[in-house]
């Protein structure tokens, strides 16, 4: 049985046939109804024979749904996302990436049912802002910010760690684990906004543990200014910082053993699985850093690194969902799921 909070956010996205119907075999589109008695292909273009080999590869979780669900029977299934390019489009203006409200009620019916936590690059209090919701963990700066559940690990310096309260009295702990490199941090972010403000288009993004410096909108000409910038800015700081690159972004990162694959470790190990093979974790990314979780995924021998991508790419993930919109059917299929099965 549905519950009341899956039926309206199907009605709210005019998936009233869904509450009664057929599962979702293919992507969705919130602009128009659905007819489910028409079969809706997976993927871009299918006469794309690179993506269709691809495919074969990394498989659609869409259409793949109900086998990895059989795998799941007896285990806890524990949700791990991104956040820019998978619960919301990349934009221009990084200051604009919004989710959805349906993708707001996917992700909140999933966290009710399952473990859930986004670990994302932008500052832990950003994605806060953008999500707005309190029944997730949130880890940012490529999960060198994290609130997890409240307990300590021991395996994890204890100085790093601590627990606290929010607004409303929850108990949390935050694991941040380059907290020293702050004042180096606030220092450079100062410099970089300086020295960048001759690059038109350059634009620097104060994300706590880690500075982003987008250039989408910066011309070829004076891109190559741009990375001369960062690189002797970064000079000064005795290698202490490393720059890592995204999806128009240039990233400088501190030089420590700490990324999102450590990040997703560390919820698993909060959240009590630190050795468990009865958990089935899933991770949906779309950039490059999110490889390192689908690497640890892939280590662990358990779970479903998921990859957002409309285009093949070389990848560590075993399934792939083609944009957001594909990952919104999924999280309100896994939320149906994860009913039914409760």
């Amino acid at each position: 049985m549905v519950t009341e909070n899956i039926r309206k956010l199907y009605k709210v996205m005019g998936f009233q046939k869904w509450i009664s119907g057929p599962q979702i075999n293919g992507p969705i589109s919130i602009a128009e109804p659905i007819d489910f008695s028409v079969e809706r292909p997976i993927g871009p273009n299918l006469a794309d024979a690179r993506y269709i080999a691809w495919l074969e590869e990394h498989p659609s979780a869409l259409t793949s749904f109900n086998q990895m669900m059989n795998a799941t029977e007896g285990k806890q299934i524990v949700v791990f996302l991104d956040y820019d390019g998978t619960l919301s489009p990349i934009v221009s203006d990084p200051d604009r990436a919004f989710m959805s409200d349906p993708m707001r009620s996917a992700v909140r019916e999933v966290a009710r049912l399952f473990p859930t936590a986004i670990i994302s690059g932008r500052s832990r209090d950003k994605v806060y802002e953008f999500v707005k919701l309190d029944e997730i963990y949130y880890a940012g700066s490529h999960g060198m910010d994290i609130m997890g559940p409240p307990l300590h690990v021991e395996s994890y310096d204890g100085k790093y760690q601590m627990n606290t309260l929010d607004e409303k009295g929850n108990e949390f702990t935050i694991f941040q684990p380059a907290k020293e490199y702050l004042p180096s941090i606030k220092k450079m972010l100062k410099d970089l906004k300086r020295k960048t403000r001759d690059v038109p288009g350059a634009f620097v993004e104060d994300n706590r543990f880690c500075i982003s410096v987008h250039y989408r909108h910066v011309s070829d000409e004076d891109y190559g200014l741009l990375e001369d910038i960062i690189r002797n800015v970064i000079s000064e700081y005795n290698s202490l910082f490393h720059v890592t690159r995204g999806k128009k972004v240039m990233e400088i990162r501190p030089s420590i053993k700490w990324n999102k694959g450590d990040a997703l470790t560390y919820l698993l190990d909060t959240f009590g699985f630190a050795d468990s093979t009865n958990v089935i974790p899933f991770y949906l990314g779309d950039d490059k850093t999110d490889e390192d979780a689908f690497k640890v995924l892939r280590g662990r021998g358990q779970g479903y690194p998921i990859i957002v991508s409309s285009a093949p790419r070389e990848t560590s993930a075993s399934h792939s969902l083609r944009d957001p919109s594909e990952v919104l059917a999924f999280l309100m299929r896994l939320a149906r799921w994860g009913e039914s099965s409760h």
